[in-house]
């Protein structure tokens, strides 16, 4: 499994491109299938939030390694994706994050960094 992922999250839906938007969800779950089976990706999962009062409406969970994330962020192709979804979306954004042992390695230094600071 993957030790990096990209979160991917979105909010409300700007009132009067529903239509549009549902066409753009599709062609970036088309874009991360086509990701996956070119072997960039791990896996991906997408996640569509209940009303809760909150920004976050959905998010995608895009597993892989950071150097393939990284160039995938570096794409023009997907930052014609986040262009595209970022006029028919409020809030579009993606982060780099960190599952299993990336997450440990990241921990680890922070606890590192805690003891240091203790000792101060």
């Amino acid at each position: 499994m993957a030790d990096d992922v990209l979160f991917l999250g979105w909010g409300t839906v700007v009132r009067g491109r529903e239509q549009q938007a549902f066409a753009v969800f599709q062609e970036t779950v088309q874009f991360w299938g086509q990701q996956q089976q070119d072997g960039n990706i791990e896996s991906f999962e997408p996640i569509l939030l209940e009303p809760h009062g909150g920004d976050l409406l959905g998010f995608m969970l895009i597993r892989g390694t950071r150097a393939r994330l990284d160039a995938i962020r570096a794409d023009p192709e997907f930052q014609r994706q986040i262009a595209r979804a970022g006029t028919i979306v409020d809030d579009i954004g993606t982060i780099a994050g960190y599952g299993d042992q990336a997450l440990a390695r990241q921990m680890a230094l922070f606890q590192e960094a805690s003891q240091e600071l203790a000792a101060t």
